[in-house]
Formats: structure tokens, C-alpha cells, sequence
């Protein structure tokens, strides 16, 4: 079984870091503050924040990762969490699909791209996945952007594939694939 550790110093003040218990509050706070926003992407940013749903949130995430199922991190600015970046993984068919979100205020600044990369890395090298998929609204051009300057190749649009609030939206599919 794997212990529980796991972070990535990225350089400049910023990290990566197993999202654990001790993150639950400010994740929490983080949430709130970014809740208008989030709604536009995240289907889970509809239903009300709370700090048990998230406690149990996490809780479930940290099992995932002693399993080998899930990375789940924070992203950390100056020993604060910012936003949160993670993988689940598919050991069986060797695939990984990646999902993130940042602080409004952090936006802009590379750190997502740099937290993905640092997922990424581990994913490749160290798991033996060979397959890592980002899937994303059409319209979020923000997180399109990660997935195309990572590398990402877009595989195609689900029409209609994901409800957010009242709303349908499409999903664009963006794979990359370990280096042979």
C-alpha cells in the first residue's frame, strides 16, 4: 500500500500537494469565493459548499490515492492553497483523465499548467499510464488552453454531453499520449 505523501515543489513559491483533511477548510473558502464562477464549468459547484460534504469529499479522494486510483492535490502558492489539480486513473487500460481548477485571483499565472505537468510526469513515469485525457466544456477556453499548451491533441466534441445547471453543454476531448 502506498503511504500517503506526495508533493511537487514546481519552483517560484508554487506546489503541489496531496489534498489531505488539513486542506478541507480552505478548500472550503476557496470554493465559496469561486462559487459564481465555477457554476459556469463544474456540475458539482450547483449544489450548496458545505465543510462535511467536502470533509467526505476528501476522504474519499485520499482512499482513491492509498488504492492507486486517484492523485488528488491542492495547487500552493506561498504554502496556501490556491485551486486544485488531481488524475483518476484507470490502471487496467493504462489511462488518466485530469481535471483542475484555480482561484480566480491565480489565474493567468501558469500554475495550473505547471501542476499538470508535474501530474503528468508522474502519471508517465512513474504509474506506467499511457494515456492521459482532459475533458472540458467547448466554451471554457481557459482550461482548452492548458490542454493545448501541455500538448493535448482535441480528439473530438461530445455533443451535448455534459449538465451543468439547467444546461447541456458540449465536451471537448483532448488526449496525450506517453512518449514510446
Amino acid at each position: 500500500m502506498r503511504t500517503p505523501m506526495f508533493t511537487h515543489d514546481l519552483g517560484g513559491g508554487l506546489a503541489l500537494a496531496l489534498r489531505d483533511l488539513s486542506t478541507v477548510e480552505r478548500m472550503h473558502d476557496l470554493t465559496v469565493k469561486n462559487l459564481e464562477r465555477l457554476r459556469s464549468w463544474e456540475p458539482w459547484a450547483h449544489a450548496e459548499p458545505d465543510v462535511e460534504g467536502l470533509r467526505a469529499f476528501t476522504r474519499q479522494g485520499m482512499t482513491a490515492w492509498v488504492e492507486g486510483r486517484s492523485i488528488p492535490c491542492v495547487i500552493v502558492v506561498d504554502g496556501v492553497a490556491v485551486g486544485a489539480a488531481g488524475a483518476t486513473i484507470d490502471d487496467y487500460a493504462q489511462t488518466a483523465e485530469l481535471g483542475y481548477w484555480i482561484d480566480a485571483d491565480h489565474e493567468g499565472r501558469g500554475a495550473v499548467s505547471r501542476a499538470v505537468s508535474a501530474l503528468l510526469t508522474e502519471l508517465f513515469h512513474q504509474r506506467g499510464i499511457r494515456r492521459a485525457e482532459i475533458r472540458t466544456g467547448t466554451e471554457n477556453a481557459r482550461s482548452r488552453a492548458v490542454a493545448e499548451r501541455l500538448g493535448f491533441a482535441h480528439e473530438g466534441t461530445l455533443r451535448a454531453a455534459l449538465q451543468v445547471g439547467d444546461a447541456r453543454q458540449d465536451v471537448a476531448v483532448y488526449g496525450l499520449l506517453a512518449e514510446p
